[in-house]
């Protein structure tokens, strides 16, 4: 998937074009190329870790160096970089296409669906909303099953048009108008 940011800094000089590639089981990686031709990318772990790789000038599909940052280390390297304008925008850009929205969603323990199978919490039907994947300890459930259980600390992918991720959101909050259905 290629994301084009169209709005212009200071006026002038146009974001540069940035190029995701899915990694199943790892995360993502974001390229792009520089003004003075340089390959660079970042490697996003779904750990939260991520990798900054520049690649080499006379071969960009090696990796001249790299470095390893920690959550906080990217988040501190990116606000040095200005990067929180551009990162809001890509979030948005990147978990709403076409009226549906994307979320990542923490199971609360007082969730009314803490504990049920997705058949059980009949998730769709009171919702709109679908459960992509199921996150339990650091390990992906991708398209769970009818049978597969939602715990409490489980981080839910939920795709649906905004009104029912926000339903379905409340019930994992449990704080929400349905969390007493």
């Amino acid at each position: 998937m290629t994301v084009r940011v169209t709005t212009e800094w200071k006026g002038t000089i146009p974001m540069t074009e940035l190029t995701e590639t899915p990694m199943p089981g790892l995360g993502a990686r974001w390229d792009m190329v520089t003004r003075s031709r340089r390959a660079v990318a970042v490697i996003s772990h779904q750990t939260g870790r991520r990798d900054l790789v520049i690649y080499g000038q006379d071969d960009p599909d090696a990796a001249a160096a790299s470095v390893e940052l920690t959550t906080d280390e990217a988040q501190t390297l990116s606000e040095l970089l200005g990067g929180s304008r551009i990162v809001e925008r890509l979030d948005a850009l990147a978990h709403q296409l076409h009226g549906l929205l994307i979320e990542w969603v923490t199971v609360s323990p007082a969730s009314p669906l803490a504990g049920q199978t997705l058949a059980d919490s009949q998730v769709r039907t009171r919702t709109g909303a679908s459960i992509l994947a199921l996150i339990r300890d650091g390990q992906a459930i991708p398209s769970p099953g009818a049978d597969d259980l939602i715990m409490a600390a489980d981080t839910a992918v939920i795709v649906g048009d905004p009104a029912a991720v926000t339903k379905l959101t409340a019930l994992f909050d449990a704080t929400g108008p349905l969390s007493s259905k």
